[in-house]
């Protein structure tokens, strides 16, 4: 970390910021188009019903023209991508700029292989709102190398990646957000760390691709300041672990209890809760 990268204060505001944005979600239920892998829709359909947004789980080409257009925000994650899925994943990147939604790209495993990166190299080409991955994936993208890599787990830490998310999101005009023991989410210049969240995540599957979801459905009702959105969207899914956390026995009741702790925030656990510092 660069000399000028020191942590700062605690910023009490942002509890204020995030509990806004899940209110809105609450009252506006945004329509969020996920285009996603197998493994990861349940979760991720969930954990946006949890919030208060609304999940539509489309990804046939054939359906892109009339779905996307109509939707709130748009969330691709390429989890069990094949050459089939590719098409449909441009076209609706295409759709929701031309139709000025947000969309939110999930470079899952993006260093693994040859195809998988220049797949997302295609897709951070179509100017994501957001791009939200382990530190590793962000790695990989700046860099535009294949390297060494745990599947889909992270072979680093979200601080290792801390000068390439800033230089992608620098390159590529939009946020980029490294999940890790604490979540760094940055646009280039600006950079926050949200320190929230419980070990035992990593040990449910499609907890990340959730919470990128989940990303996708505060940028749709605030995308004037994606920012703070996506900075938003991580702490309170990271606080709703830490709630459920403290009911469950193992990985498969703190799923359980993550979404009904999701469910059932309030402002005063966000405000109490919310801990996003300022790295400048």
């Amino acid at each position: 970390m660069a000399e000028n990268e020191k942590v700062q204060e605690h910023q009490p505001e942002w509890a204020h910021v995030a509990w806004a944005h899940l209110s809105a979600v609450r009252q506006r239920s945004p329509l969020v188009q996920c285009i996603t892998n197998f493994v990861s829709m349940d979760l991720m359909a969930n954990t946006l019903l949890a919030a208060g947004a609304s999940p539509a789980m489309v990804h046939s080409l054939q359906e892109i023209p009339d779905f996307t257009p109509r939707t709130d925000a748009l969330c691709i994650n390429i989890g069990t991508l094949t050459a089939d899925w590719m098409p449909a994943m441009k076209a609706a990147a295409r759709t929701a700029v031309e139709s000025g939604r947000p969309w939110v790209l999930d470079p899952v495993a993006a260093g693994a292989s040859t195809f998988r990166l220049e797949a997302c190299r295609e897709l951070v080409g179509m100017r994501p709102t957001v791009i939200r991955g382990n530190g590793s994936e962000i790695i990989a993208l700046s860099t535009a190398s294949v390297g060494s890599s745990k599947g889909v787990d992270s072979s680093h830490e979200s601080i290792d990646a801390l000068q390439a998310a800033k230089s992608l999101a620098q390159a590529s005009s939009c946020i980029v957000a490294v999940s890790g023991a604490v979540d760094l989410i940055t646009d280039g210049q600006r950079v926050v760390g949200a320190q929230n969240g419980v070990p035992m995540m990593q040990k449910i599957t499609a907890t990340g691709c959730s919470v990128t979801a989940l990303i996708a459905a505060f940028v749709a009702i605030d995308p004037l300041h994606a920012f703070e959105a996506t900075a938003s969207a991580l702490s309170i899914f990271s606080i709703a672990g830490e709630v459920g956390m403290d009911m469950a026995k193992g990985p498969a009741s703190l799923r359980m209890h993550l979404i009904d702790s999701l469910y059932g925030l309030d402002e005063a656990a966000i405000v109490h809760g919310v801990n996003i510092i300022s790295l400048l």
